[in-house]
């Protein structure tokens, strides 16, 4: 009898440990984030981001975002959204400007139904990137570009264009007054993330790909980095160049000066000048963001 009761206490616990393996190993729970991120499109959690651990959503007052002397995480649970100068039917939210101590702005645009784009200042140019929806760019030839998610367009300055969405859409724009040299002169240039080259990246383990020539004539790039999780960067990060980040997909730990941040998608970053930078990839799916970064210009 005693036999009988051991054999069938080992059958019971071997039934067990099966189970635990088909369910994907001892302590282990479902992803929420795997089932919910593989059955939405493309950037989704940049416009439709986890606001605050579940645990502090009742907490008043509670941000992630921090501005500092040479560095500000913006997250979305403190953006503040107004209509955007001369554009119709479209609401923006500034997340980096030059009251920062950026050269640059950052924002993001939100254009609804039979929205249209106003043009920048003077002299200024600019570059917008779809991260939800559909818009068409229009030149002042009347030559139209259907820009979808994944897709740029960078405009130089005092370029005759327009923007438009029939559907609700939302843009990451940048735009800076432009540095000229003399004999050379930017050009409108259209495009897609993947239809760019990814590019040598030597001591580094993430993969690379510049939006904008790297030519003289431009005077910033566009960086889109991917981090598989556990990656991250090896250099840490000291230089003359200041950035302006968009998180579009993943998580992880972003250093900047002395500080350490839990970031993921919709999060923006500003780094200044000469602060120290560092990011690793955390979670189980792939970090993406989009760097804006200052090039081919002397400092002086």
């Amino acid at each position: 009898m005693q036999k009988l009761q051991v054999f069938l206490l080992l059958s019971v616990t071997l039934s067990l440990v099966e189970v635990g393996y088909s369910d994907g190993g001892f302590c282990s729970a479902p992803s929420v984030l795997d089932s919910e991120t593989s059955s939405k499109p493309m950037y989704w959690k940049v416009t439709n981001p986890t606001l605050s651990p579940s645990h502090l959503q009742d907490l008043p007052g509670f941000t992630r975002s921090v501005f500092k002397r040479d560095h500000a995480l913006i997250t979305p649970e403190s953006h503040v959204f107004s209509p955007l100068p001369d554009w119709t039917n479209t609401l923006g939210a500034y997340l980096i400007t030059p009251a920062m101590g950026s050269h640059f702005v950052m924002y993001l645009a939100n254009m609804q139904e039979n929205s249209r784009s106003g043009l920048p200042p003077n002299d200024v140019e600019r570059f917008i990137f779809v991260v939800k929806g559909t818009v068409t760019l229009t030149n002042g030839y009347d030559f139209s570009n259907k820009l979808m998610v994944d897709s740029y367009a960078y405009l130089p300055p005092n370029f005759e264009h327009s923007l438009s969405a029939s559907e609700s859409s939302t843009l990451v724009v940048f735009e800076r007054r432009y540095a000229a040299l003399e004999n050379h002169i930017t050009e409108q240039i259209v495009g897609s993330t993947d239809k760019q080259p990814l590019l040598e990246t030597p001591g580094e383990v993430f993969q690379l790909r510049k939006l904008l020539p790297a030519s003289m004539p431009y005077d910033f790039n566009i960086h889109i980095m991917d981090f598989q999780p556990g990656e991250f960067l090896n250099v840490k990060e000291v230089h003359y160049n200041q950035h302006g980040l968009l998180l579009l997909e993943g998580q992880g730990i972003y250093r900047l000066g002395d500080s350490w941040y839990p970031v993921q998608a919709g999060d923006a970053i500003w780094m200044s000048p000469f602060v120290p930078q560092w990011y690793a990839a955390l979670g189980k799916t792939r970090t993406r963001y989009l760097l804006y970064k200052d090039v081919n210009r002397n400092p002086l």
